[in-house]
């Protein structure tokens, strides 16, 4: 609502609190119809709000005001409590039929007739018309909404079980990031990013256009009709508020996670970080970099062995993934470059992530790599004994340390 409306508003607000007990039904209405005509466009929304008027009963009060100007203006009166009363003071077990038809468990109810249907005001006026009630769809929208009830969509808050460390492997997270970097060791952050459909289609959100001519995309996001889909996985430098995201072309899994890693070390890490000898790697707790994929582990392990670094792990419990800094330094701002423009082609993808920047000093380099990295490798409990893995005292599955393997291992 425009500012100007607020303000006059407040105003019709207070008049009318202030008139309120000395108004009967005929001058509560002329009241509310004089405040919606001075009011102008809108006006009659507004003071049904205000007045909890009918926008019906503020048209009436209108033609009422053309009659007290002609002098023509007749008729009763009703005394308080007049009129019809209300349907669910008239039928006493109105509100509680309601009330069991929209309870969540309903659907599951075997014997009722709602069973496995939507719940518009129609079915269940529907409903309640078959259990002898006499009630429509307005009514029924009604009562709803003064028995507390709303249209509302699901909402995505469930997480499933809560693991007991969940808050303490945050706070050892947070505080081995602080203690590494504190030691000159460098901390990324890393994940991969939504996959994104390649070719002429909708982007979410909206950028500046001339008016009336919007992009034009079809109709229908046919992936046969695209190039394919993208692959974006990052390396977020915790310490440097910079990026690194590979843009894949074929799938998602470890290699490709490791792969990328490896390439952030080798054009950027290694000279930033000359003297170091570790890497603290802060990463989710599924897909390809989970806690429990045993080809994730080989590939830090063949990363350790050419990079001689030690690789310090630390994962996110399960299904908080939004705590992950990558999320909320990096990915969040590569949406906002990228929304309301279609994603045409690699090249477009890696030139909008290459130039994202913020008021900050976020700096993000991307690249295309058009590797090709199969699914589905088997790793054997022999190559998992084979690792030169370290486990934490403290939760040792989320958090554990890969070594550079003995040269009689790696044969070199």
């Amino acid at each position: 609502m425009h500012y100007r409306m607020r303000e006059a508003m407040r105003g019709v607000e207070s008049r009318y609190q202030a008139l309120a007990p000395q108004l009967n039904e005929r001058t509560r209405r002329l009241t509310a119809a004089a405040e919606a005509q001075a009011l102008g466009y809108g006006g009659i929304t507004a003071v049904s709000q205000v007045y909890g008027m009918s926008r019906a009963t503020l048209h009436r009060g209108l033609v009422d005001l053309e009659a007290v100007a002609a002098g023509t203006l007749a008729g009763h009166i009703r005394r308080p409590g007049g009129g019809r009363r209300r349907r669910v003071e008239v039928d006493a077990t109105l509100g509680t039929d309601l009330d069991h038809l929209v309870q969540p468990g309903t659907r599951g109810d075997p014997e009722s007739r709602l069973l496995w249907t939507a719940k518009s005001a129609a079915r269940l006026a529907a409903e309640l018309r078959a259990q002898g009630h006499q009630v429509g769809a307005t009514t029924v929208a009604t009562l709803l909404k003064t028995r507390g009830y709303r249209l509302q969509a699901t909402r995505k808050r469930l997480e499933g079980a809560e693991h007991p460390e969940r808050d303490a492997q945050f706070q050892h997270i947070a505080d081995q990031t602080k203690a590494w970097q504190a030691a000159g060791v460098p901390v990324i952050s890393v994940d991969a990013k939504k996959k994104e459909l390649v070719g002429d289609f909708k982007n979410p959100g909206r950028e500046w256009h001339p008016a009336g001519h919007p992009p034009e995309v079809p109709c229908h996001d046919f992936v046969h009709l695209g190039i394919g889909k993208a692959c974006p996985y990052g390396v977020c430098d915790v310490a440097h508020q910079t990026g690194w995201v590979a843009v894949g072309q074929d799938h998602d899994p470890a290699p490709f996670a490791v792969h990328t890693i490896e390439r952030w070390w080798q054009e950027q890490g290694r000279a930033r970080y000359a003297a170091a000898h570790d890497l603290y790697i802060v990463a989710d707790g599924g897909g390809s970099n989970g806690y429990r994929v045993r080809l994730w582990k080989v590939e830090l392990q063949r990363f350790a062995n050419a990079s001689g670094l030690q690789i310090h792990v630390s994962h996110f419990p399960p299904g908080t993934s939004q705590g992950n800094y990558i999320e909320h330094r990096l990915f969040g701002f590569l949406s906002i470059n990228g929304r309301g423009r279609p994603l045409t082609t690699f090249e477009t993808i890696v030139d909008l992530i290459g130039h994202t920047t913020t008021q900050t000093g976020l700096t993000v380099w991307a690249d295309w790599d058009q590797g090709t990295y199969p699914t589905g490798i088997h790793i054997t409990p022999a190559q998992v004994r084979a690792l030169n893995l370290e486990p934490d005292v403290f939760q040792g599955h989320w958090n554990y340390t890969i070594a550079p393997q003995p040269v009689s291992l790696t044969g070199q």
